[in-house]
C-alpha cells in the first residue's frame, strides 16, 4: 500500500440501525476494491467486519471495526459501527476520529430510532453526513416513504443524488442526477452499464437535478453567480458546492444501494472519494488545553490511541489516528498520560482481521500496532519535545447495571483482571467495586450489552460467572430533632474503659442557622458553640458536628474519637446499614474518668449515642432518583406510558420530536433494573432511552416498611 497524503485520506464512520446492512456493505466495498476475492455473508459467518466469535454467535456487530481500502487514488478509512444502542460506545469513539458519516437506512423501515440517535451524535460532533438508502431489492422496500421521512425529519437539507427506477426484487437500476446518467446492473451486480436516462424518467430526473444544482450553488458565492448567469453548473463545480454544503451540514446527500447484490457500491465509493471532505479541511481536533492541532505531515509526530482490542493469536492491538506529523516503524514515542516510552515496532493498515504492513502513515491516517507495553485507550503518544495531550472521549451514562461474581471464588481475582481488560476494549463497560453494597457492580448500556460480556468471559476465558440484581444504594437521614446519651463502661481488671456522651441530632440543610436552645421533655438545653466541623461525605450530603461542651465535662482531645464513632454509624446507618447523610450533631455534655477514659471509650459512646438519637429522630430512607428521557414511536406511546406508571415514574414532560414522542420522567433506580429489556420488548426495539442521576428523595412509607423488614430478616439469617 502506498503512502497517502492528508488530502488523499477520507475517514468515514459507517452508522445505521441494526439490520440496515453496514457489514454487508463493507463486504461489497472490499470486494470491489480488490481487498477480498469473495464476498462473505453474516449467515455464513465469514465476513471481514464481524470476525469476533461473539459477533458470529449473535449475528450482530459488537465492536467497531476499522476497514481500510483504496479507491481512485484515495485511501478510504471506514469504521463499521454496531447498530444496536447497547453498543453506542463504538459510534461515539468512531465520530471522534472520523470526518464524515454514512448513515445507512433499511428502506423496509425508513427512519428508525437508531437513525435519530446516530444523527444526534453527528450533530454533537458536527460531522458531515451522507444518507444511504439500502436494501432496495427487498420486497417490502419503500424508497419514497423513506425519502419522505428523511425530509420530514431533517428538512430541505436532504438532497437526492440518486433515486431507484424500481424497488423490490426487480431492483437493478438507479438514475444519478449529479451525473445525469442511468446505472443498470446485471444480476451479479458489480460494474454497471452507464446509460442515457430513458424518456420515461427524464422529467423527474431533471427536476431533481435542478434542485441539486441550486442547493450546491448556495454554498459558494462564485458558484451562485455562475448559476444565475448560466442557469447550470458542470459536474466538478457541483462537487465543490456539495462538499462545502456537507462541511457546514447544510446538505445531506442521499444515495441508493443494494449492498447484498453489490449494486451502486462502486458509485458510492467514487462519491465518497471525490466529494466527501478530506482530513485536511475538516474541523481540527483539540488538546485538553484547547489548542487546535492541524493534521500537518511536517508537524511533530503525535498519535491518539482510540481503540484497544485483544485478539486471538496476536494479543493486544492498538488502533490510532496520526494527529500530526508522520510515523514509521521503529520510532520511539512518549506516552504523555503515563510518562512511559513506547516503541512502534510494527505498523499496519487494517481491514477487519486483514492486516497489511506499511512503511509510514501520515497526519490524518488511521493505523494499528501491536504489543505496546503500557498504552491504553485514550492515551496520547508523542515524539520527543511534543507536548500534545488530546481530550478524553466522553461516553453516554450507563443504563443497565448488574452485580457480577465468579461462580467459583477461586476465579475472582482472574475475573477482576478480565473485566479491567474488557473496559479497555469497550469503555462503556464500567466496573465498580462497591464497598457500600459489598458487590462488584457492572454497568453497561443495556441487557444485551452485559449479556455479550458474559458470553465472552464464559466462552473465551472459560470462567463461569453469574449476574444478580444489584442492591440499591439507599441513604438514611432524619426528619426531626432528637436527643440521646450513652455511657460506655467496662471493667475487667487493670485499666478500664469509661466514656459518656450526650448529644442532639437534627436534619441538616445548607445555610441553616444554629439554634441557641433545644427543649426536650420540659427541659431546656442551651447551646454554646465552641467549634464546628463540616464534613462533605463521599456518598453525598454532609455531616456537621458542633462541639458545645462547657465546663470541661469532656476533654477536647476526645472530640475526634466521638466524631469517629458517629462516622462509624454514618457509614452503616441504623435502619438498613446504608450510608447516612445530612445530619447535624451537637455534642453538649458528657462525663469522663481521670484514669479509665480513652479514645476507644468515647468512640463507642459517641457511636451508640448517635444510633439511639438517630432512631428517635424520625429516620427515613432516601432512594436514588434518575432523570430519564424516552424516545418512542407514537404508536407505542400508550404501552410505554402504562409501564412507566407501574414504575412510580413522575412524568415531567412530553413533546413530539420528528415523528417520535419524547417523554421526560423522574424514576427511582429500584424501578429501572430491567427497564432497557422491557422497553425493547414493548416497542420491538424501536425505542431508546437515557438516564442520569438526579437526586435522593424520600422512599414512600409502605416501601420503607418493607425494606426495613427485609433488612431485619437478613440480619437474623446472618446470625
Amino acid at each position: 500500500m502506498k503512502v497517502y497524503q492528508s488530502n488523499e485520506i477520507k475517514n468515514i464512520s459507517l452508522l445505521g440501525s441494526s439490520g440496515s446492512g453496514k457489514t454487508t456493505l463493507v463486504e461489497a466495498m472490499l470486494y470491489e476494491s480488490g481487498v477480498i476475492k469473495r464476498r462473505g455473508s453474516i449467515a455464513a459467518q465469514n465476513t471481514v467486519s464481524d470476525y469476533f466469535p461473539v459477533e458470529k454467535e449473535y449475528g450482530y456487530s459488537v465492536f467497531s471495526t476499522i476497514i481500510q481500502t483504496e479507491w481512485l487514488n484515495k485511501k478510504l478509512n471506514f469504521i463499521d459501527c454496531p447498530g444496536s444502542d447497547d453498543f453506542i460506545g463504538g459510534v461515539v469513539t468512531s465520530l471522534n476520529v472520523t470526518d464524515t458519516a454514512l448513515i445507512l437506512l433499511n428502506t423496509q423501515y425508513g427512519v428508525e430510532v437508531g437513525t435519530h440517535n446516530h444523527f444526534r451524535y453527528t450533530e454533537k460532533f458536527n460531522k458531515p453526513i451522507i444518507f444511504v438508502a439500502n436494501q432496495l431489492d427487498h420486497e417490502k422496500s419503500d424508497f419514497d416513504k423513506t425519502l419522505e421521512q428523511l425530509k420530514e425529519n431533517y428538512g430541505s437539507k436532504v438532497v437526492l443524488i440518486q433515486y431507484p427506477v424500481t424497488v423490490g426484487p426487480q431492483f437493478n437500476a438507479v438514475v444519478d442526477v449529479l451525473k445525469m446518467k442511468m446505472y443498470r446492473w446485471k444480476p451479479e451486480g458489480g460494474v454497471p452499464e452507464v446509460l442515457e436516462i430513458p424518456d420515461s424518467e427524464i422529467e423527474k430526473a431533471q427536476e431533481y437535478h435542478n434542485a441539486l444544482v441550486e442547493s450546491a450553488a448556495e454554498h459558494d458565492e462564485a458558484l451562485m453567480e455562475k448559476f444565475f448567469d448560466q442557469g447550470s453548473l458542470d459536474e466538478e463545480e457541483m462537487r465543490v458546492g456539495i462538499r462545502k454544503g456537507m462541511l457546514h451540514r447544510d446538505m445531506f446527500p442521499v444515495f441508493c444501494v443494494s449492498a447484498g447484490k453489490d449494486m451502486c457500491v462502486r458509485r458510492l465509493m467514487e462519491f465518497v472519494g471525490n466529494v466527501s471532505p478530506s482530513v485536511n479541511v475538516t474541523e481540527k481536533p483539540q488538546t485538553k488545553d484547547g489548542k487546535e492541532i492541524a493534521p500537518d505531515p511536517n508537524g511533530p509526530t503525535s498519535l491518539y490511541v482510540f481503540k484497544t482490542s485483544v485478539e486471538p493469536h496476536i494479543g493486544e492491538v492498538s488502533f490510532f489516528k496520526v494527529m500530526s506529523g508522520k510515523i514509521k516503524e521503529g520510532e520511539d514515542l512518549l506516552n504523555v498520560n503515563r510518562s512511559s516510552k513506547e516503541r512502534i515496532s510494527q505498523l499496519f493498515s487494517v481491514a477487519g482481521q486483514i492486516r497489511t504492513k506499511v512503511e509510514e502513515l501520515v497526519a490524518g491516517d488511521i493505523g494499528a500496532t501491536v504489543k505496546l507495553k503500557d498504552t491504553r485507550t485514550g492515551d496520547t503518544l508523542n515524539a520527543k519535545g511534543c507536548e500534545y495531550d488530546y481530550k478524553e472521549i466522553k461516553y453516554p451514562e450507563p443504563k443497565y447495571r448488574r452485580a457480577i461474581r465468579a461462580v467459583s471464588e477461586a476465579d475472582e481475582e482472574k475475573l477482576s483482571e478480565i473485566l479491567t481488560r474488557m473496559h479497555q476494549e469497550d469503555p462503556t463497560w464500567i466496573i465498580e467495586q462497591s464497598k457500600e453494597l459489598k458487590q462488584t457492580i457492572l454497568y453497561g448500556q443495556g441487557e444485551f450489552h452485559l449479556r455479550t460480556l458474559k458470553w465472552r468471559v464464559e466462552n473465551n476465558d472459560k470462567i463461569a460467572i453469574e449476574y444478580k440484581e444489584p442492591r440499591i444504594p439507599y441513604r438514611e437521614t432524619i426528619t426531626k430533632v432528637a436527643r440521646a446519651d450513652y455511657r460506655h463502661k467496662k471493667q475487667s481488671g487493670g485499666a478500664g474503659q469509661f466514656g459518656e456522651v450526650h448529644l442532639i441530632v437534627e436534619p441538616y440543610f445548607e445555610g441553616m442557622p444554629t439554634p441557641e436552645t433545644f427543649r426536650f421533655g420540659g427541659q431546656e438545653y442551651k447551646i454554646s458553640v465552641r467549634d464546628t466541623q463540616e464534613i462533605k461525605l463521599e456518598w453525598g450530603g454532609k455531616l456537621v458536628l458542633i462541639n458545645s461542651i462547657v465546663g470541661g465535662s469532656i476533654d477536647a482531645r476526645f472530640i475526634p474519637a466521638i466524631m469517629k464513632g458517629i462516622m462509624d454509624r454514618m457509614e452503616q446507618g441504623p435502619l438498613t446499614g446504608s450510608y447516612a447523610r445530612d445530619v447535624r450533631v451537637i455534642v453538649y455534655d458528657g462525663k469522663m474518668h481521670p484514669v479509665d477514659s480513652n479514645e476507644i471509650s468515647f468512640r463507642l459512646a459517641g457511636r451508640n449515642a448517635f444510633a439511639q438519637a438517630f432512631k428517635e429522630a424520625g429516620p427515613k430512607l432516601l432512594e436514588p432518583i434518575y432523570d430519564v428521557i424516552v424516545q418512542v414511536p407514537s404508536d407505542k406511546m400508550g404501552d410505554v406510558m402504562s409501564d412507566l406508571q407501574g414504575r412510580r415514574a413522575i412524568i415531567m414532560g412530553m413533546e413530539s420530536e420528528k415523528g417520535f414522542e419524547k417523554l421526560t420522567a423522574k424514576i427511582p433506580l429500584k424501578e429501572l433494573g430491567s427497564y432497557s429489556t422491557t422497553l425493547s420488548s414493548l416497542t420491538g426495539g424501536r425505542a431508546s432511552f437515557n438516564m442520569k442521576f438526579a437526586s435522593y428523595e424520600l422512599v414512600p412509607m409502605d416501601i420503607q416498611d418493607k425494606l426495613l423488614k427485609e433488612y431485619e430478616a437478613s440480619k437474623k439469617d446472618e446470625e
